[in-house]
């Protein structure tokens, strides 16, 4: 029964309070913002109209592209850990571990989801202190000194330290985001699979990976999300150093906004950054309906 044109006003009504909160607190800043990064201005400065001159110092700013270069390892490890590798742990504790034992393994896999960034980066910090930390004392008693390095301290380990204290935060998290999906799953398309013969890993590919694709997506969206809007763990392990090897997008943004006093070219970092994630995430939404659609 379709809706006379009254009672849909009425409805649309109802919609508006959302439509004006979203627009003023979500569309308008990002309007906004975009308009900014054509000027260039700063606290002590006039605005000066631009044009596109920030988005071109951008693309020809070294710094710039090592900290996208760094989101984008970020991304590739966080996709590996947080969605393939937690799907593969989610369907073990789910198909392969004791009820007891899976709920413990649920809780201690969870624990490091109740830290904050703050308080995981310092932890982090001193674990991997090169005079104090915990890491480098194991390699020793371990009979691995030779390996013991700065590992905050080097170009060549910072970021993978952060890349991994990040992935510890928020592992256990996503694993158990997978767990509930899989929990949802019919039992009875294992057994049919079970007895036409299939196996544990062959009914997981066939059966547990499609039937948890909207988890998939969700987790690959806000994963991707989150890799390009990291912040808080290097500015608290690192602040973007040693020489600029650890800076993100989102470190570089804030030293350009509120260190150098770069607010135009800050804001065309936080407009590339929108559209980086905003792209990714209408992608795989397309993508994941594309699949749907061939499924039905």
């Amino acid at each position: 029964m379709r809706l006379s044109r009254n009672a849909a006003w009425r409805n649309l009504l109802w919609l508006v309070p959302a439509f004006l909160l979203v627009g003023i607190f979500v569309y308008y800043p990002i309007v906004s913002n975009f308009a900014m990064s054509t000027y260039k201005w700063g606290a002590f400065q006039q605005p000066e109209f631009v044009g596109m001159d920030n988005y071109v110092r951008a693309f020809h700013d070294p710094v710039f592209w090592q900290a996208l270069g760094n989101n984008v390892a970020f991304a590739i490890v966080s996709l590996m850990v947080q969605v393939a590798g937690a799907m593969a742990l989610a369907a073990c504790l789910e198909f392969f571990v004791g009820r007891k034992l899976s709920g413990a393994l649920r809780i201690i896999y969870f624990i490091p989801a109740t830290v904050s960034i703050t308080v995981g980066g310092i932890l982090f910090t001193f674990m991997l202190d090169p005079n104090i930390g915990v890491f480098n004392e194991f390699l020793d008693v371990i009979g691995l000194g030779n390996l013991q390095r700065a590992w905050l301290g080097e170009s060549g380990t910072a970021m993978g330290s952060i890349i991994i204290m990040s992935q510890w935060l928020n592992f256990g998290y996503t694993t158990l985001l997978f767990v509930v999906a899989m929990q949802k799953v019919p039992r009875e398309l294992y057994e049919a699979a079970q007895i036409e013969g299939a196996g544990p890993i062959r009914s997981f590919f066939t059966i547990t990976v499609p039937m948890v694709r909207q988890m998939t997506t969700l987790m690959i969206i806000t994963t991707l999300s989150g890799a390009f809007l990291v912040f808080n763990e290097v500015q608290v392990m690192t602040s973007g150093g040693p020489n600029n090897s650890t800076q993100v997008l989102g470190t570089w943004l804030y030293y350009n906004a509120f260190t150098a006093d770069r607010m135009g070219y800050a804001a065309a970092l936080a407009t590339i950054i929108f559209i980086i994630t905003f792209g990714a995430g209408l992608f795989q939404i397309i993508r994941a309906n594309k699949k749907k659609v061939e499924l039905v």
